[in-house]
C-alpha cells in the first residue's frame, strides 16, 4: 500500500506547476561564466588590436622591428622541437654562434604555434594570431583572479579590461615578451582558487581543489617560459606569497593552539607544481648563464637601469599610441628621457576607482591597506634610479643582491604589479557599490566606469607591412649553405631573421643586445667585400653565399660592395631583381 500510494503521490496533476526542465548540456557550457569570461576576452582583443587581423599576412603591430625578431622566435622554437629538440638553443641565426635562441627572451612558451604552417608568411600570420590571444589571456586572467578574490562580475571585466588593455601597455606594441602577462594573473587565479583562499572569505578548507593548485604551478611555469623580462619578478613574488602563507597558516596553529586543515594530496600538489616550475626555470636560466659565459659583454651594468629609470610624472603620462591620452600628454611625454619604457599611464580611470576602493569596497581594511603598500612600493620601486636621487635603496639594491635581477634594465614595466594591484582595488569598490544600490536605474550606471576604461583602451598602433625576402636571399637559402647578407648592420638584422623562417638556413645576421664576438669579426672582415681577404676569411668560416642589398648599403661601411670587380676571386655574382648573389 505504501508504495502503490507512493507511485499515485508522484504522477502529477493539474494542479501541480510543471517539472522544471533542464537546459541542453551544450546549452549550460555556452552560457557558463568561464565561457563567456572567455568570448568576451577574444572580442574585446579582436576588437582593441584592430586592425592587427585586418591583414594578418603581410602587417604586423607596432614597427618592423622587434615584431619580426618575435616572430622568427616563435617560428624558431616550434621548427626546432619538432626536428632536433636537442639544439634547440642554437638556432640558425647569428651563425656560427651557439645558443643564439637565448641572446633575448625567447618566447619558448609559444612555440607550439610554430608547428602549424612553414615560411615567412605564415610567420606573420602566427604572430598577429598570438598577439591578439595575449591580450584575450590578459583580460581572462585578470577577470579570473578578481572573481576568486570576492568581486563580481562587473567588476571583474572592469579590472580585466582596465589591466589586459592598460594604455602603458600600448608603448610596447612590439614587445610581445612584454605584453605577455596573462599568465601571471590566471596562475594567481588556479593557485588561489586551490587553495580555497579569497580576499573576502579568507581561507576555506571545504574549497581545497588539489587539481587546480597543480594547473596553477604549470600555467605559472608556462609564464616563465616566455622570457625572464617580466618572468622573474613573478617567480620572485611566488617565492614571498608561498613564504608569507607559510608564516600565516604557522600563526593560525600557534594562535588556535591546532593545526589547520591542508591535507596531503593540496600538498603533494604544491610540491610537484613547485618542482615543475622550479626545474623548468633553473634549465632556462641555465641557458642564459651559459649564454653570459660565452659572451661576456652581454652582461649589463646599471647605467642600463639608470638610463630607463622613469621620474614619476612618467607614471601620469599615456604613450604616443594610447587613442585618447596620446596626443593630449605629447607636451609630458617630450619632458621625458625615454617615453617608450617611461610613459607609464595605467588608466584615469582605474586610478581614480582604486582610490575608491580604498574607502569603500568589499575588502577588509587590512587587505585594502596590504594591496595600498603594494601600489606604493611597486611605484617606488618602478622609479629606479631617479628614488631619492640614486635609487638605493630601492629597485638597484635588488639589482645587487638579487639573483638575476641586475638584467631587469627597465623598472618601469613593474606597472605590471602597480596595474595588477589597482584593478583589484577598482574590483572592490565596484563591487560594493553593485552590492549597495538597490535602485535599477543607478545599478546601470555602474556600466559607466566600464565604458570609461574602454575607451581609454583604444589604440591608435601602426601597423606597417613587413619587407619581403628578396629574390636574391631567396635563392641562396635553397643551397643549403650558410649565408651573410650585406649590410649587416641595424634594423634590417631582424627582417633577416625573419626572412630566414623560410626554410632556416644558417645566416650569420642577426640582432641581439650585444654583439657576439664572432659577428664582429665577420662585419669588420667584410667592409670591403668583395675582395681576396674577405673571400678568404668568409670561406674559411664556412659561408659560401653573400647577399648584397643595393637600396640598404648605401652609407653603410659596406658601400661599394655592389660595384667592386669580382675577377681573379674565384667567386660568381648575379643580379636577381635588384639585389646581388655573391656565390663563394
Amino acid at each position: 500500500m505504501e508504495s502503490s500510494t507512493a507511485a499515485v503521490d508522484d504522477e502529477p496533476t493539474q494542479d501541480d506547476p510543471p517539472a522544471p526542465q533542464r537546459r541542453p548540456a551544450v546549452w549550460r557550457v555556452l552560457t557558463h561564466e568561464r565561457t563567456l569570461a572567455v568570448l568576451g576576452g577574444l572580442f574585446l582583443a579582436a576588437l582593441l588590436t584592430w586592425p592587427t587581423l585586418r591583414h594578418p599576412a603581410t602587417t604586423i603591430p607596432g614597427d618592423i622591428g622587434d615584431p619580426t625578431l618575435q616572430a622568427w622566435q616563435i617560428a624558431w622554437g616550434g621548427h626546432a622541437l619538432l626536428t632536433d629538440p636537442l639544439h634547440l638553443w642554437d638556432s640558425n641565426t647569428f651563425y656560427p654562434e651557439p645558443y643564439s635562441y637565448v641572446y633575448s627572451d625567447t618566447l619558448l612558451g609559444y612555440a607550439p604555434a610554430g608547428w602549424f604552417g612553414s615560411g615567412v608568411e605564415a610567420a606573420i600570420v602566427r604572430y598577429n594570431i598570438m598577439y591578439v590571444l595575449l591580450y584575450a589571456l590578459a583580460f581572462i586572467g585578470a577577470y579570473a583572479l578578481v572573481r576568486q578574490l570576492g568581486a563580481g562580475r562587473l567588476a571583474a571585466t572592469v579590472a580585466g579590461l582596465a589591466w589586459g588593455f592598460s594604455p602603458w601597455r600600448l608603448a610596447h606594441g612590439g614587445h610581445m615578451n612584454i605584453l605577455s602577462t596573462g599568465g601571471i594573473a590566471l596562475s594567481l587565479a588556479m593557485l588561489a582558487r586551490g587553495h580555497g583562499w579569497s580576499l573576502t572569505h579568507g581561507y576555506q578548507p571545504e574549497k581545497r581543489r588539489p587539481g587546480w593548485v597543480l594547473a596553477g604551478w604549470v600555467v605559472g611555469a608556462w609564464q616563465i617560459s616566455l622570457g625572464f623580462g617580466i618572468g622573474l619578478p613573478f617567480a620572485y613574488f611566488l617565492m614571498g606569497a608561498g613564504v608569507a602563507a607559510a608564516a600565516g597558516y604557522g600563526w593560525s596553529w600557534w594562535r588556535r593552539k591546532r593545526r589547520p586543515e591542508f591535507g596531503g594530496r593540496l600538498l603533494a600538489a604544491n610540491v610537484l607544481g613547485g618542482l615543475i616550475f622550479g626545474g623548468l626555470s633553473v634549465w632556462l636560466a641555465m641557458a642564459y648563464f651559459k649564454v653570459v659565459d660565452l659572451n661576456p659583454q652581454a652582461r649589463r651594468g646599471l647605467e642600463w637601469t639608470e638610463l630607463f629609470s622613469p621620474p614619476l610624472k612618467g607614471f601620469f603620462t599615456a604613450p604616443w599610441e594610447s587613442w585618447f591620452w596620446g596626443d593630449r600628454h605629447a607636451v609630458a611625454r617630450e619632458q621625458l628621457g625615454w617615453a617608450a619604457e617611461m610613459a607609464l599611464l595605467p588608466g584615469v580611470t582605474l586610478i581614480m576607482l582604486a582610490a575608491a576602493g580604498l574607502f569603500f569596497s568589499v575588502f577588509k581594511v587590512r587587505h585594502r591597506v596590504l594591496l595600498a603598500v603594494g601600489v606604493v612600493g611597486t611605484v617606488l620601486l618602478g622609479l629606479g634610479s631617479t628614488l631619492g636621487g640614486d635609487g638605493d635603496p630601492g629597485y638597484l639594491t635588488l639589482s645587487k643582491h638579487l639573483p638575476g635581477w641586475d638584467a631587469l634594465r627597465t623598472p618601469g614595466r613593474l606597472m605590471i604589479w602597480t596595474s595588477l594591484l589597482l584593478a583589484i582595488l577598482a574590483a572592490g569598490a565596484l563591487t560594493a557599490a553593485a552590492k549597495a544600490t538597490k535602485n535599477t536605474i543607478l545599478r546601470a550606471a555602474l556600466v559607466i566606469p566600464l565604458a570609461l576604461v574602454f575607451v581609454e583602451s583604444v589604440n591608435r598602433t601602426p601597423h606597417p607591412e613587413v619587407p619581403k625576402a628578396p629574390a636574391a636571399f631567396q635563392a641562396a637559402a635553397k643551397t643549403g649553405d650558410p649565408i651573410l647578407v650585406l649590410p649587416s648592420d641595424g634594423l634590417l638584422e631582424l627582417n633577416i631573421m625573419l626572412w630566414s623562417t623560410d626554410g632556416f638556413p644558417q645566416v650569420a645576421n642577426g640582432l641581439a643586445g650585444f654583439q657576439p664576438t664572432s659577428q664582429g669579426q665577420i662585419r669588420a672582415a667584410t667592409y670591403a667585400f668583395p675582395d681576396a681577404t674577405s673571400v678568404a676569411y668568409l670561406r674559411g668560416i664556412g659561408i659560401r653565399s653573400v647577399v648584397v642589398l643595393p637600396q640598404n648599403i648605401v652609407g653603410t661601411p659596406w658601400d661599394g660592395a655592389q660595384s667592386r670587380p669580382v675577377d681573379g676571386l674565384g667567386i660568381t655574382r648575379e643580379e636577381i631583381d635588384g639585389a646581388l648573389l655573391f656565390k663563394l
